[in-house]
């Protein structure tokens, strides 16, 4: 892999920040032109329950004082740039006074384990398959059997995670049908409480895996198929190694690198997914968080999650940049 050049890092880092950076004001902008004050809607909130709010004006005045809406627009967005890279995201509207960073810092570890298993899991089970699909010497079951398998693919993760839940908790009871844990396990760092959060977390991520393995599957279809007529193929073939070994190391190994980007790509795209599969499995994550939000308009709390997605999404493309010298050595950093 050799030295990454102080140049290349330079610019990678500029264009790291410039993204974040960006994105951070589009999530800014885009909230206030639908005209919304989200103190109004706090103080609406606060009068649902009772019909009306003594002091009300003074109530609405420190609401807003409490949101930074009494300052001028350009020391809001001032404000917000440097809140929201010291990731002080504000309050919530919904849950006033409770801070979204906090909201954010428990949500985002159940996240991150769903998103992870059920990622690395479709990953890897997926582009095996489409490996599968193309090499020569993989049984012709296989080669029937992986693209019948396929037809899950068009089918949305809420419906799969119904069916699962059907399938394996109402009708088998092989699994509980919601929560992140058992009622009985105390959250702590035992092995009782890891595996709790494995059982419950099982059907989530496999309602996950199946509607997206297909799209690894037949990426790497197609990337195999361009890599099988390659020389180096041939002259691996010509020299009599193993089939499995030139799978392995000149084929996979040559046409993996577009879905490891596709990989870092795919994160914020699957948080937006994991949404309403974490929600009808009442799983505490970011998914759950943005649905509610939504629902009750809470904006600074879809504020906070639309930049943590944003924020990992951007990170996951810039590790990717600096490892691809690993996983192919005829690139090099710069070059």
């Amino acid at each position: 892999m050799g030295r990454i050049p102080a140049g290349y890092l330079a610019n990678r880092i500029t264009t790291l920040v410039l993204t974040v950076v960006i994105a951070a004001t589009l999530i800014w902008i885009i909230p206030r032109l639908s005209g919304l004050d989200p103190a109004s809607a706090a103080l609406g909130r606060m009068a649902s329950g009772g019909g009306s709010v003594e002091n009300a004006d003074q109530i609405l005045a420190q609401l807003r004082e409490s949101f930074g809406l009494d300052q001028p627009l350009s020391m809001q967005y001032l404000l917000y740039v440097w809140n929201t890279l010291t990731f002080d995201f504000g309050l919530s509207t919904a849950s006033f006074p409770t801070p979204v960073a906090a909201m954010i810092g428990n949500a985002l570890p159940w996240t991150i384990g769903l998103m992870l298993i059920s990622l690395v899991i479709t990953f890897l089970i997926g582009n095996l398959l489409g490996a599968l699909m193309v090499w020569e010497h993989t049984p012709r079951i296989w080669k029937v059997a992986i693209p019948a398998a396929m037809v899950f693919t068009s089918v949305p993760p809420i419906l799969s995670g119904l069916l699962l839940m059907y399938i394996f908790s109402t009708q088998l009871r092989w699994f509980p049908l919601s929560g992140p844990y058992g009622l009985n396990v105390e959250p702590s760092w035992t092995f009782d409480f890891a595996a709790s959060v494995l059982y419950h977390g099982f059907l989530p991520a496999l309602s996950i895996v199946v509607v997206t393995f297909g799209f690894w599957a037949l990426g790497m279809r197609g990337l195999m198929i361009g890599v099988q007529g390659e020389d180096y193929t041939t002259l691996a073939k010509a020299k009599g190694l193993r089939p499995r070994y030139i799978l392995y190391r000149y084929m996979i190994r040559n046409a993996i690198l577009p879905q490891i980007t596709a990989f870092a790509l795919k994160i914020g795209m699957l948080v937006a997914g994991q949404v309403l599969v974490e929600r009808i499995f009442a799983y505490p994550g970011m998914g759950k968080l943005l649905y509610d939000a939504i629902l009750t308009q809470d904006y600074p709390v879809i504020q906070g999650v639309s930049f943590v997605i944003i924020l990992m999404t951007a990170v996951s493309v810039f590790l990717v940049d600096l490892v691809y010298p690993l996983v192919d050595p005829r690139i090099r950093h710069g070059a």
